[in-house]
């Protein structure tokens, strides 16, 4: 299926905004439908908007890095003052600004409409009409394109619970939204565990490799896919179920992480990208690309308003950028991940610019396309949104290890990557809390900027060490949660608010 070669928005599916209901979407055209859903095209169209509306829903604001990056101060930030950035860095989420746009939940429930819309219509789509688009075997081309949109669902839920915990859960499809009952938020026990069923069945449904989608690697989902978002899903469960009653791990959610990852392991065909061509990385489509959401200027869907963009400076990134990036890295964060005897780790010398400077820039996204050329304007990064990759289930070994006692495992997977990048071994086995601590210094270091950095704080209860602001008995009380923006009350006496923040919205 060449998924990104059709368009991405299609009038029965296009769907807008309305603050009036918590499933904020209208069809444009319902009549179109008798219409639609009658070809392999239509199947793939309306795939590729699928992961359009996905992608829009994690880029907006450049939310991905917001809720997943910008909130832990000191272990990574953004060196920016304004647009309430401020307030996201000192974990007051109660700036008017923030709580209408992140938390606002509506782009997210858009992709979850179009995930339900494609699993009711594409089942009801004959094999004769598929084998009129070509399809040589429409059992299987159908069982991918459920296993897409299960994924996807199963993704976009479990990247909302872990954003505001409870969320409504809604896997019904409705012919139309706006007589969807209003719901109430649903136990993120119970969105967990719906997360787990369509991950697993995504799985059943999808291949290991793209051998009948090779132009839809990486970008679409496949099998490793479906298992890296469980091995993530148990350690969020496992770490974060019970932090109102104590926080202790679940170690069956531990040991089921440990054998999803060690399956993506033997049987993904995934390998770790050569240091020697690290940025090929974040371009995309790497050997060690797992999941990513297309950002390519190959299809014009590059950006220019990506957190890539954002940093760079100076005429050797962008030709007409001056010497003052909008925003920048904090000189903290380099000190505190990169010491003296760091400094030669690659990460280090290719992430960063003007390191010395008071303003230094991140380059892991600086694969910089002028959509004029000739004149060197118009510039946009293309660079894939890496979502996961196999050094972050790798790193995730380390974290397991220490949670099932298995101190020499986890710093022989730190050391690996230490030398891997250039630095020196940790002799000797630190007690439990440095080794906890030397591990989320690591994967401070090899996943700046994905997105991850502020949830691996939060499952690893270390964030005290690093935000302030996330202190033991905020943890307890669940205040890494985001609070539900106010509009989405209007009309639906069902909703509440997020517990931590009732009374501060």
């Amino acid at each position: 299926m060449k998924l990104y070669k059709y368009l991405f928005y299609i009038t029965v599916l296009v769907l807008v905004s309305s603050c009036k209901k918590i499933l904020t979407q209208e069809p444009k055209n319902s009549t179109y439908a008798e219409k639609f859903w009658k070809s392999a095209r239509d199947c793939e169209t309306a795939t590729a908007g699928n992961y359009a509306l996905l992608r829009s829903a994690l880029a907006f604001r450049n939310g991905h890095y917001m809720y997943g990056d910008a909130v832990a101060k000191l272990y990574f930030t953004i060196d920016y003052n304004g647009d309430g950035l401020e307030g996201i860095q000192n974990g007051d989420y109660s700036f008017k600004y923030n709580v209408n746009d992140f938390g606002n939940w509506s782009r997210f429930f858009k992709v979850i409409t179009m995930s339900n819309t494609i699993l009711e219509k594409v089942p009801k789509i004959s094999d004769e009409q598929l084998l009129e688009g070509d399809v040589a075997n429409p059992g299987r081309f159908r069982n991918e394109i459920l296993g897409q949109a299960l994924f996807v669902r199963a993704y976009t839920y479990f990247e909302m619970t872990r954003i505001w915990g409870d969320v409504p859960l809604v896997t019904e499809y409705y012919d139309n939204p706006l007589t969807a009952p209003q719901l109430a938020r649903s136990s993120k026990v119970d969105v967990m565990k719906q997360i787990e069923k369509d991950a697993r069945d995504a799985a059943a449904l999808l291949d290991w490799g793209y051998a009948s989608n090779p132009s839809g690697a990486v970008v679409t989902a496949n099998r490793g896919s479906a298992y890296a978002l469980l091995a993530h899903l148990y350690m969020w469960r496992g770490t974060t179920l019970k932090a109102a009653s104590g926080g202790t791990i679940e170690m069956k959610d531990i040991n089921s992480a440990d054998t999803a990852i060690d399956v993506l392991e033997q049987k993904g065909g995934y390998s770790l990208t050569d240091t020697a061509q690290y940025y090929k990385t974040f371009i995309g489509k790497s050997s060690e690309g797992i999941f990513e959401l297309s950002m390519t200027e190959d299809y014009d869907e590059g950006s220019n308003t990506s957190i890539g963009m954002q940093f760079l400076r100076g005429r050797e990134y962008v030709d007409y950028f001056g010497t003052y990036a909008r925003m920048a890295v904090k000189k903290d964060y380099l000190n505190e991940h990169f010491p003296d005897n760091d400094t030669n780790d690659v990460r280090f010398k290719k992430n960063f610019d003007y390191r010395q400077d008071d303003r230094p820039l991140c380059r892991k996204y600086s694969n910089i396309v002028y959509r004029n050329p000739g004149a060197k304007v118009d510039a946009y990064t293309s660079n894939n949104m890496i979502i996961f990759r196999l050094a972050d289930m790798k790193l995730l070994k380390a974290e397991i290890a220490i949670y099932k006692d298995e101190p020499q495992k986890a710093m022989d997977i730190i050391n690996f990557f230490r030398v891997r990048n250039g630095t020196d071994e940790i002799v000797g086995i630190p007690d439990p809390e440095y080794l906890m601590y030397y591990y989320i210094l690591e994967r401070g270091k090899e996943l700046y900027l994905e997105g991850h950095l502020f949830y691996d704080l939060v499952r690893t209860k270390t964030g005290s060490y690093m935000i302030g602001w996330l202190t033991d008995q905020r943890h307890a009380r669940e205040g890494f949660y985001w609070p539900v923006d106010p509009r989405l009350f209007k009309g639906n006496k069902s909703l509440l608010q997020t517990t931590f923040w009732l009374g501060k919205i």
